[in-house]
């Protein structure tokens, strides 16, 4: 797929910045996290599949808007839709890591999530015999209590992450102090480039709009204002999507009812509120093609952040 300019009235890119970057978490419907009715993976395979559903129809969006984005994969998705991967890369898109089994990082361990990290890079490597240079923590469940997640992601050869979002929500959450694209650097000089999902500042609460439930449930206007605050400043948007938020048709568990509204709400809208904002938020460019431009020098960052001072 062939980039274009963006269309008219477009936001820009972040002045003196990175473009923007659109990208998507390839879940099945049913991965909803530290949730008892969804914590039954042996199960899994008896449940309907709708994951391809909602992938193609966000590569129709994205191909209306020649947008080109990063595709972060479940490889447990992957191994049982290995030409959905295919499809998603013959398209120009990005095949990025999101785990294997969707574990929270916060709830395991360096040995566990090595493990995990492996098994999931080699499946999608498999399948595309291309290298997987980024990767997303389920629920961006990396905090200050693991930072030993970045350290395994740089010793296993990543070249950056995405799963630092700083602000509070209910998985994780890692606040620092960084809104641009900043590098983590490791006790022995390694290290990775980090995309976070920044929220706009709103008083004294910094507030999360450009992905997930969030995306939903701001009207398209105030999503609009936030992404053109940020990359006013020189700030780059990392958005993000599932492939179940233009799936109307999923069916519904049963949930607590904010559970239910956050996963739910205004799903029957996405599809046509992506389409437009794809038209006026741009430009975009995958992950991978960002931290190229980082790892020349062509743009600007946030100062790097060192692992053993994230865990203070």
């Amino acid at each position: 797929m062939s980039s274009s300019p963006p269309a008219a009235g477009a936001v820009g890119a972040p002045s003196g910045g990175l473009p923007n970057a659109f990208t998507v978490d390839v879940e099945e419907w049913f991965h909803i996290l530290d949730l008892d009715e969804a914590d039954q993976p042996r199960s899994f395979d008896d449940l309907e599949s709708r994951v391809e559903i909602g992938t193609d129809r966000l590569l129709e969006l994205l191909d209306a808007g020649s947008v080109r984005a990063t595709f972060f994969f479940l490889s447990w998705v992957a191994e049982r839709h290995r030409d959905l991967v295919r499809r998603v890369a013959a398209a120009g898109h990005e095949i990025a890591s999101h785990g294997y089994a969707h574990d929270l990082i916060y709830q395991g361990d360096a040995p566990s999530f090595r493990e995990d990290t492996r098994r999931a890079r080699g499946v999608l490597e498999d399948i595309t015999g291309s290298g997987v240079s980024g990767y997303r923590a389920a629920g961006f469940s990396i905090t200050r209590e693991t930072p030993w997640a970045f350290d395994v992601l740089a010793e296993e050869g990543f070249r950056y992450d995405s799963s630092v979002f700083p602000a509070k929500r209910a998985h994780g959450g890692l606040d620092l102090d960084r809104e641009r694209p900043f590098r983590i650097e490791g006790p022995a000089g390694g290290g990775l480039w980090e995309f976070p999902i920044v929220p706009v500042p709103l008083g004294p609460l910094r507030v999360p709009f450009a992905g997930g439930g969030y995306f939903r449930l701001w009207p398209l206007w105030l999503v609009r204002r936030a992404a053109r605050a940020l990359n006013r400043r020189g700030v780059p948007v990392t958005w993000y999507l599932h492939p179940r938020e233009v799936d109307v048709a999923q069916p519904r568990m049963s949930l607590p009812w904010r559970r239910r509204f956050k996963y739910y709400v205004n799903l029957a809208g996405t599809p046509a509120k992506l389409e437009r904002l794809l038209a006026s938020a741009g430009p975009f460019e995958p992950l991978v093609d960002l931290c190229a431009r980082l790892e020349r020098g062509d743009d600007l960052a946030d100062p790097p952040v060192r692992l053993a001072s994230v865990s203070e």
